[in-house]
């Protein structure tokens, strides 16, 4: 192929996955400031009140034994205090959520889970009361699968803000947190990063292979143009 051909080539491929290179220029610089005004993910680290022993009456063989799915295997029990009670956390082998067995009186609490989730987030946001919005058993366009951890409940302050959190009950720890603004970055930067606003992620993938290979492309045509041209452009030697 001779040079001018080249040329034209390269101009129009640069031109054209040009906005390949501002998306992901713009993007970055999104990302670096993102760094500078939101907090890092929360740390998985479970918190709350101790548990004052002296009030639990109920030995721990005794509560395994109230739980249903108990006889199909035990992976977990923690012991927390949990809406001023000391309660039993327990997760068996074939449930995927854990079951919360009274610490002073052996029953079953069918609600603790949400209660729980309700502490943990007040807890992190330095005692506000929080309710639930919802619970999430997929990602959605929020809360996304670089978070990894499901299921999750969503809950909410209500404040002018929109600050939010989402928690699970399995590390008990809130996994994500965010409010408006917050938001508003995270979208930015991913319907430029990302091309979050496609839908279908089959065609978001290809669009951002096929950009990403055009800007390597038009990058390879323009060094290869520069040593094939560049001795060209030298003066000769004594001139």
């Amino acid at each position: 192929m001779n040079t001018p051909t080249l040329r034209r080539l390269h101009r129009w491929r640069g031109l054209a996955f040009s906005v390949s290179a501002l998306l992901a220029s713009s993007s970055g610089v999104i990302h670096q400031v993102m760094t500078w005004t939101q907090d890092p993910p929360p740390k998985a680290i479970p918190s709350g009140p101790e548990v004052p022993l002296d009030k639990v009456r109920i030995p721990l063989a005794q509560a395994v034994q109230a739980v249903p799915t108990a006889s199909g295997g035990v992976r977990a029990v923690t012991l927390r205090m949990i809406a001023g009670e000391p309660t039993y956390v327990v997760w068996t082998r074939d449930a995927k959520t854990p079951t919360y067995v009274s610490g002073t009186t052996g029953t079953v609490a069918s609600d603790r889970d949400e209660v729980f989730a309700g502490e943990i987030a007040s807890r992190f946001l330095g005692g506000a009361p929080t309710r639930k919005a919802a619970v999430l058993t997929t990602f959605d366009t929020e809360y996304l699968p670089i978070f990894r951890i499901l299921p999750v409940y969503r809950m909410e302050t209500g404040d002018a803000a929109g600050t939010r959190v989402y928690v699970s009950t399995m590390p008990e720890s809130v996994t994500r947190f965010t409010d408006n603004r917050r938001q508003w970055e995270a979208d930015v930067f991913s319907n430029l990063h990302k091309l979050a606003f496609i839908r279908d992620k089959a065609l978001r993938d290809a669009i951002l292979v096929l950009g990403t290979a055009g800007v390597f492309v038009a990058s390879l045509a323009g060094l290869v143009l520069f040593f094939r041209t560049g001795s060209r452009a030298r003066p000769a030697a004594g001139s």
